[in-house]
């Protein structure tokens, strides 16, 4: 992530820092500084380039209106976000029609760093709208300096005789040649005016006449000859007798102003619209959300439902492909999404791979159910790109209004909430949320505060699990499996903590703290035993491939124990080699090539595992432990693991067995010439000190 220059508009140093925090999660490198008031922040917006601004809304001496203002007089074409606690309903659509980018809640600032990325993206955009903005208010100086130049049309009003002249430029601008409409009266020349508009120009030209206004000036559309509106600003100022005090003429100029009027519905169009797929954006899905969640609570019948969707692999395919071909497959997902919306259903893109839709009057949450089986179906056909197929997939998040939603956000938050539900348990492509996963939420933010503090303290260590040699019964390996220890004795099982870490990339330093340890783990053991030649296997998470300098975090680990590379051993799992094939297996063949054994674990539960297995550098095979367990009571699962040692033989590798519980698995085992053996019935995972002694009872006896 490249390093960004932060400007936090916030009365809370703590605030600013929790800001910082979500954007330095996801990898950015920060430079921040806080102002909290409206003098602080013109100083500092002059004195330093910002890549974007992030302001509270409300504080006790400024206020996010105010900061807009003073951001939006230097025309700065970065992002200008709001992070917030509440805000309301109106508060939000008037500060959206302002120019703020987004808001983010500050109780769900997870999503902060997503919506800086897809901003940053589309700070090119912003800088044209900048252009064309200021291209637009020149245009419209322009037309004000030349008011009564040749290009605009002038008309006079003799009002005592009700007649009208209208210049050869006026007449022109309408289709009309010079001869045409010659001294018409009032009546005609407001029957070329939009029926729509007649009674406004009535109502402020007898404003002006009284003497109530200045001047006359008015926005209307007239008919072209042709048929067609167009966008004229009429302008004019009347004479009045002193006498009668009643006007007695009125003269004034037609401009025509319909390009201008088109670039501002293309500015408003774009300020509500996602720029890659024209689909709604979060501002304008808000806002027909808000009108949605206000009927349903005038009408107990009413109900609607928002469902939030993540593409599957995306980063994927984007580190595979390239942004092209990502661009490509969300367009091609927008026009799927919008192709199966019924009428009055919104579809909008909220940034990167996230979607929504908001189903308008459903009967129930059957009707949500089988609307998001169709578009999953739809979403999951075959995307062909430049020789590539791609499979996207997609999993759904559902909310329902019948939950009593006030307000938008928290109707799309839940929805996010049930939408990371569905993705974290792995099975069902949606789920929909209940109040229970608003407390699971709130559970892993706590287990990620403490997470973070854990990895500061070193509370996670590697408990090894000793793997045996079959034909001796001798240790010749050990599984770094990691526990973590709170400083209270606690043992926390890594079921609980390990999904979350993955989610939030902490999965990677955990792993990297685990590979330092089991290393240095290698040294000790290579002093204390020299004849053993033990080897540690430490298991490498799908998340941390996405890190292009892990060959390097393995090399420095190695180098700092100042060990031998064979004794270390990486584990892997099939379903890893699935995601990204080639480049997880070049960066397997770097570990070869230093010495490093690559173990492929719960082989046999994946897909594909034959047909692929002849392509990636594995040296080791490790049975999956479901299949182990079923052998004294399933056929199958007996044939299914002599297979495996067949197999793996046959192809030059060894084979460990996992989840060896009970004396006849293992005798099982040894008679179909497995290699190693793992599992209870050996040893459970221990600390170092404990896997030490029983080194020295099982192998030297004493």
């Amino acid at each position: 992530m490249p390093a960004l220059r932060v400007l936090v508009v916030d009365d809370s140093e703590d605030d600013a820092l929790l800001d910082v925090l979500a954007l330095r999660r996801q990898g950015y490198e920060i430079e921040y500084e806080r102002v909290d008031t409206a003098e602080d922040m013109r100083q500092r917006l002059n004195k330093a380039q910002w890549d974007v601004v992030l302001s509270d809304f409300s504080m006790p001496n400024f206020s996010a209106i105010e900061a807009l203002q003073i951001f939006q007089e230097g025309s700065f074409p970065i992002p200008f976000i709001v992070v917030t606690g509440t805000i309301g309903e109106e508060s939000a659509v008037a500060m959206m029609k302002a120019g703020v980018n987004d808001f983010v809640l500050k109780t769900h600032l997870k999503r902060l760093p997503t919506v800086v990325e897809r901003e940053l993206r589309e700070s090119d955009t912003r800088a044209a709208k900048f252009r064309a903005e200021a291209a637009l208010r020149e245009s419209q100086e322009r037309y004000e300096l030349a008011i009564t130049g040749a290009n605009d049309g002038l008309w006079d009003w003799n009002i005592r005789d009700n007649t009208i002249y209208l210049s050869p430029r006026w007449k022109a601008m309408l289709g009309y040649t010079e001869d045409e409409l010659q001294n018409i009266p009032s009546e005609s020349w407001l029957a070329l005016a939009h029926p729509d508009e007649v009674p406004l120009l009535r109502a402020k030209l007898v404003q002006h006449m009284k003497g109530e206004s200045p001047h006359f000036e008015a926005e209307h559309r007239m008919c072209h000859k042709d048929g067609n509106w167009r966008w004229m600003l009429t302008r004019g100022i009347a004479l009045i007798d002193p006498e009668t005090q009643q006007a007695y003429r009125m003269a004034g100029s037609l401009t025509d102003i319909t390009e201008r009027k088109r670039a501002e519905e293309q500015l408003l169009y774009d300020a509500l619209h996602d720029g890659l797929t024209g689909l709604a954006n979060r501002a304008l899905f808000t806002d027909f959300l808000g009108f949605s969640l206000g009927h349903s609570q005038r009408d107990p019948n009413y109900l609607c439902a928002v469902l939030c969707l993540n593409l599957e692999r995306f980063r994927y395919i984007n580190d595979s492909f390239g942004h092209g071909i990502g661009d490509q497959i969300l367009k091609i997902t927008a026009e799927r999404l919008a192709s199966v919306r019924r009428g009055g259903d919104v579809v909008a893109r909220f940034g990167g791979d996230e979607f929504a839709i908001l189903l308008d009057d459903i009967d129930d949450a059957n009707d949500a159910k089988l609307f998001t089986e169709q578009m999953l179906t739809e979403v999951a056909k075959p995307i062909h790109v430049e020789g590539h197929e791609v499979y996207p997939g997609a999993r759904v998040g559902i909310a329902l209004s019948s939950s009593g939603y006030t307000h938008p956000e928290e109707m799309i938050r839940d929805a996010d909430t049930a939408m990371h539900r569905a993705k974290s348990q792995g099975r069902a492509k949606y789920e929909i949320f209940d109040r229970a996963m608003h407390g699971t939420m709130l559970r892993a933010l706590k287990m990620e505060q403490e997470i973070r503090r854990a990895l500061d303290s070193h509370e996670f260590l590697p408990f090894y699990q000793p793997i045996v040699d079959l034909c001796s019964g001798k240790v010749a390996a050990f599984e770094a499996l990691v526990r973590w220890k709170k400083a209270t004795g606690e043992l926390v099982s890594p079921a609980e903590f390990i999904p979350l870490a993955e989610e939030l990339g902490l999965i990677n330093q955990i792993g990297q703290q685990m590979l330092q340890m089991a290393c240095a783990q290698i040294s000790t053991w290579q002093k204390d035993f020299p004849a053993e030649a033990l080897q540690i296997s430490v298991n490498l998470s799908g998340k941390q491939f996405n890190q292009p300098d892990l060959v390097d975090q393995v090399d420095r680990a190695v180098a700092e124990a100042g060990i031998d590379a064979q004794f270390l051993e990486l584990e892997i799992t099939e379903s890893i080699l699935m995601e990204n094939t080639d480049a997880i297996v070049e960066m397997l063949q770097r570990f070869r090539e230093r010495g490093i054994r690559i173990l492929m674990d719960d082989f046999g539960t994946g897909y594909s595992s034959l047909s692929y297995l002849h392509r990636f550098p594995s040296n080791v095979l490790k049975i999956d432990g479901s299949f182990v367990r079923r052998m004294g009571d399933d056929t199958g699962s007996h044939e299914i693991v002599r297979t495996i040692v067949l197999l793996g033989h046959n192809l030059g590798m060894k084979v460990i067995a996992e989840g060896v519980e009970t004396f006849e698995q293992y005798s099982m085992l040894k008679s179909m010439d497995c290699d190693y053996a793992q599992g209870y019935h050996i040893a459970k995972p221990m600390p170092a000190d404990q896997a030490t002694t029983f080194i020295t009872q099982r192998n030297l006896g004493l």
